[in-house]
C-alpha cells in the first residue's frame, strides 16, 4: 500500500550552502537530473561572508521534496535545508517597460502610485517601473499594466525568510562545519 501525497503545489527551499564556485551548479544539476523544473532561484551572501543562501521555489509534492531534500544534504557543500512556510516573508523585485501614450501615462503613474511601486525611467513613449512585493502583489501590478502594453519585464528570483525571532542560521551547527580542523 502507497502513502498519498499531495498534489504538486510551489514549495520554497531556503538552503544555506558554503560559499564555494560550483555549488549552485550542482545543485542545479540535482534538479535537472530528476526532471523538476526550478520556478525561482535566487543566490546571495548571508551575513556570513563564508555562506551562500539559496532560495529555490519548486512545484513538487511531498514525496519528491522529500527525496530532493535527501539528495541536497548528500552534497557536501550543504549546511542546512529548510522548507518555508506559507507564511514566510516573500519578496521578488520586477523591472517592468511600458508603453506610455500621453493619454494614458496619468493612468500608468497612478497604478504606479497605487502599488508603491517607482518609475525609474521615462521616456517620450515608455515609462520603466521598479516594484517589490510579494509574487501576487506583482502579479496584481502586471495585470493592470497589461492593457498599456508590455513592452519588456525583468524579475529577480524569490527570496524569502521564516516569520519571527526564530533564524536558520540558529539551527545550522556551522561553527562546528566551518571550523578548521586543525582546531
Amino acid at each position: 500500500m502507497t502513502e498519498p501525497t499531495s498534489a504538486p503545489n510551489s514549495r520554497t527551499l531556503s538552503v544555506l550552502v558554503l560559499n564555494q564556485p560550483g555549488v549552485l551548479a550542482r545543485i542545479s544539476a540535482l534538479f535537472s537530473r530528476r526532471g523538476f523544473n526550478i520556478d525561482s532561484l535566487a543566490v546571495g551572501q548571508t551575513e556570513d561572508p563564508a555562506i551562500s543562501r539559496i532560495t529555490v521555489a519548486t512545484s513538487v509534492d511531498d514525496r519528491v521534496l522529500e527525496q530532493l531534500t535527501k539528495q541536497l544534504n548528500k552534497l557536501v557543500e550543504v549546511l542546512k535545508i529548510v522548507e518555508l512556510e506559507s507564511g514566510a516573508v516573500r519578496r521578488e523585485l520586477i523591472l517592468v517597460k511600458v508603453r506610455a501614450t500621453p493619454e494614458a501615462r496619468g493612468q500608468i503613474l497612478e497604478v504606479v502610485q497605487l502599488f508603491r511601486a517607482k518609475a525609474v525611467d521615462v521616456t517620450i513613449d515608455t515609462i520603466t517601473i521598479e516594484a517589490t512585493g510579494s509574487p501576487e502583489k506583482l502579479d496584481a501590478l502586471l495585470r493592470m499594466l497589461e492593457p498599456h502594453g508590455i513592452r519588456e519585464l525583468v524579475q529577480s528570483g524569490l527570496v524569502a525568510l521564516g516569520r519571527g525571532a526564530r533564524s536558520i542560521t540558529d539551527r545550522t551547527g556551522r561553527s562546528e562545519r566551518l571550523r578548521p580542523a586543525s582546531a
